[in-house]
């Protein structure tokens, strides 16, 4: 009596259409690994998470990427932009402070071409560093004002003007 034994070695289809897929999958994320970050330390704080899930696809004109940290996102296949939610926010400074959408922010220029932005008076704090070699840091913080306006205000910047009484002397 003879016996049929068929061979159990594995197809081939089910493992190229696996791979195909992979292929399919790199194509779509535009080949770019995820961005290696350090978390903030309230990077936990919920409002961090209400500004994370509001990120948007893109930031001044480049794609959004992964990253490898809790309330963190970065864009651009440099990562040209990268925002850090739950940094210790700033006090009273003199750095310079622009209005953006309703979002005060700062502009720490010293390590220039890199500068970083932080969305003043928020608590907790939310920092912006942009890759100023690649793109505009203002296009930056103009898309993101809209999610940084999530976190909580607890003060606002002034002028010089704002915070001196002048008065008529006679």
């Amino acid at each position: 009596m003879t016996s049929h034994v068929r061979s159990r070695r594995p197809s081939v289809r089910p493992v190229a259409a696996l791979l195909s897929v992979g292929a399919i999958a790199s194509i779509l994320t535009g080949c770019a690994g995820t961005v290696p970050m350090e978390p903030a330390a309230d990077a936990n704080n919920p409002a961090c998470a209400d500004v994370t899930v509001r990120l948007p696809d893109s930031v001044a004109g480049e794609g959004r990427r992964s990253t490898t940290a809790q309330a963190t996102g970065a864009w651009g296949g440099d990562a040209a932009v990268q925002l850090v939610c739950g940094v210790e926010p700033s006090g009273p400074t003199t750095d310079t402070c622009v209005n953006v959408n309703g979002v005060d922010w700062i502009i720490d220029d010293s390590a220039a071409p890199i500068y970083r932005f932080e969305a003043y008076g928020r608590d907790p704090g939310l920092a912006v560093f942009v890759d100023s070699n690649q793109v505009s840091g203002t296009e930056a913080i103009v898309d993101l004002s809209a999610v940084a306006k999530e976190l909580p205000q607890t003060r606002k910047c002034l002028a010089l003007s704002d915070s001196l009484d002048i008065t008529k002397q006679k």
